[in-house]
Order: structure tokens, then C-alpha cells, then sequence
């Protein structure tokens, strides 16, 4: 049972490395769009398509045409920072059980 506790404590540990660089992107994509970059930039582009998935269910809820701000980067990621405390740490915890 340990090599199953062991496959469990790694793909916590690949989940907690995505869910830190998807936090990491989101906040630069933030703080990028207070300057208003060029859409036509190689890495411009490559932020939007790697966050924009993340960000779509969120602005569907709260569309920012509402309140005149777009909330969507900070839902996002609370919803991020719910699933590394829960759904890693309970893998984690699922793989340490099984050792």
C-alpha cells in the first residue's frame, strides 16, 4: 500500500506546484493589465491563454460591467487558495495514512 500513499503524496505535491504558479500568473496578470501591455506581445498573449480558463467561470458569476471593477483575479484566487488547503492537504494526508 505504501507505493499508493507514495502516488498520492506526489500528485499533491504536482497539484500544490500548479496551483502556486496558476496563483503567481494571475497576480501578474493583474497587476500587467494596470498598464495596459500590448495584446500582440508573444508573453502578453501566453499569460491570457494560460489564465484565461481560470478567470472565465468567475466572470460569468460577477460580470464586471456591474459593479465597474472586475473582482474575477481575486475570486479566482480565493478558489485556489480553498483547493490548496483542502485538496492537497487532504491528499497528503490520504498518502501519509497509506504509508
Amino acid at each position: 500500500m505504501f507505493i499508493f500513499g507514495n502516488l498520492f503524496i506526489a500528485a499533491a505535491k504536482v497539484l500544490d506546484a500548479v496551483i502556486n504558479m496558476l496563483y503567481w500568473l494571475i497576480i501578474v496578470r493583474a497587476v500587467i493589465s494596470w498598464f495596459s501591455p500590448d495584446p500582440y506581445n508573444f508573453l502578453v498573449q501566453l499569460l491570457y491563454k494560460i489564465t484565461e480558463p481560470v478567470l472565465r467561470p468567475f466572470r460569468r458569476l460577477v460580470p464586471a460591467y456591474n459593479i465597474g471593477i472586475d473582482i474575477s483575479p481575486i475570486l479566482a484566487i480565493l478558489a485556489l487558495i480553498f483547493l490548496q488547503y483542502f485538496l492537497v492537504n487532504t491528499l497528503y494526508q490520504f498518502g501519509g495514512m497509506l504509508r
